[in-house]
């Protein structure tokens, strides 16, 4: 309500009906509440979300994880063949490095042994494919690939990463009191191979198999302690980087002809001596010394052991 004075000088009263003003206000503050209201459900829908992504990545390989949320990788069960390098590792003598040890010793140290694997994978751009207890399989080329030659060489340069860092690993383990440390033989193949969802509709695995991937496991199986052992076309693929043995061919089962093999060399020479530790792990022979844990009594006595043993390994 107002007033204003009239022409003739009476004083006139004003009234405005302001009714539909404050309903058109109410209306304003109550659109604003409920944006407000709707973007905090969203932005706590996308935080879940996040959350959700988060946890199942661990589940699956980055590279998978990253071409299925991106819509590269349709969610239906189908497969194609691509030439592929396969890896696979496994610790041996696994149940008798491990027959003595309480279950929760053993659980962390495999996840401490898998942890540590999987990081350099990760690092040179493997697709991890599945851990089968203390195995690893490994493999380049797929979903991303760098040229086949490349994804071997990749391979390569990752087994020989996670040699030399087991060998790091043995030395740790040791100091913690594990007579048996973990000790990996590594195979690796590369061949045609089937890639893809494999499963049911209900319950799929992105993964290979072939032929190409037996014969990476059966390679592992021939493969030395804390050794690399390569088929011939992943050989052909890295030896001009890498230096090599051919070994006698072994005999693979499932397979009718003898496999044409080769040995990475030096694959622990950068290592061994360094921290003042020293290890040699060989048929016949087992050593492992940490110059730095030794008292000087201890430290003469080896010394003399050391010239009597080139004494007796003389011809």
């Amino acid at each position: 309500m107002g007033e204003r004075r009239a022409e003739n000088g009476d004083i006139v009263a004003i009234y405005t009906d302001i009714t539909e003003h404050r309903n058109f206000e109410a209306q304003i503050i109550a659109a604003r509440e409920n944006a407000e209201r709707a973007k905090d459900v969203a932005d706590e829908k996308s935080r879940t979300l996040e959350r959700l992504s988060e946890r199942l990545s661990k589940y699956l390989s980055p590279q998978v994880f990253a071409s299925i949320f991106t819509g590269k990788n349709d969610i239906t069960i189908s497969s194609s063949r691509k030439k592929l390098t396969i890896f696979f590792a496994d610790v041996a003598d696994f149940t008798e490095t491990t027959d003595s040890m309480e279950s929760e010793e053993l659980t962390a140290l495999l996840n401490h042994y898998l942890t540590e694997m999987s990081r350099i994978a990760l690092s040179h751009g493997a697709t991890i494919d599945k851990y089968i207890g203390d195995a690893i399989m490994i493999f380049f080329g797929d979903p991303e690939t760098r040229g086949v030659k490349e994804d071997a060489v990749a391979c390569v340069k990752m087994a020989v990463a996670m040699q030399r860092r087991m060998r790091e690993l043995e030395a740790d383990w040791r100091g913690r009191g594990i007579q048996r440390p973990f000790r990996m033989r590594v195979g690796i193949n590369t061949g045609f191979c089937t890639v893809g969802n494999f499963g049911s509709e209900d319950r799929m695995d992105y993964t290979i198999i072939g032929s190409e991937v037996n014969l990476a496991s059966r390679l592992q199986f021939h493969a030395e302690l804390g050794g690399i052992l390569l088929a011939h076309e992943t050989y052909a693929l890295v030896k001009d980087l890498f230096p090599t043995e051919e070994q006698n061919p072994i005999v693979a089962k499932g397979f009718a002809d003898p496999i044409r093999v080769h040995k990475v060399l030096g694959v622990h020479d950068q290592v061994n001596g360094t921290n003042g530790v020293i290890s040699a792990h060989m048929d016949g022979a087992e050593m492992h010394i940490d110059i730095e844990k030794l008292s000087e009594a201890d430290r003469a006595a080896l010394r003399n052991l050391a010239q009597d043993l080139v004494l007796k390994l003389q011809p």
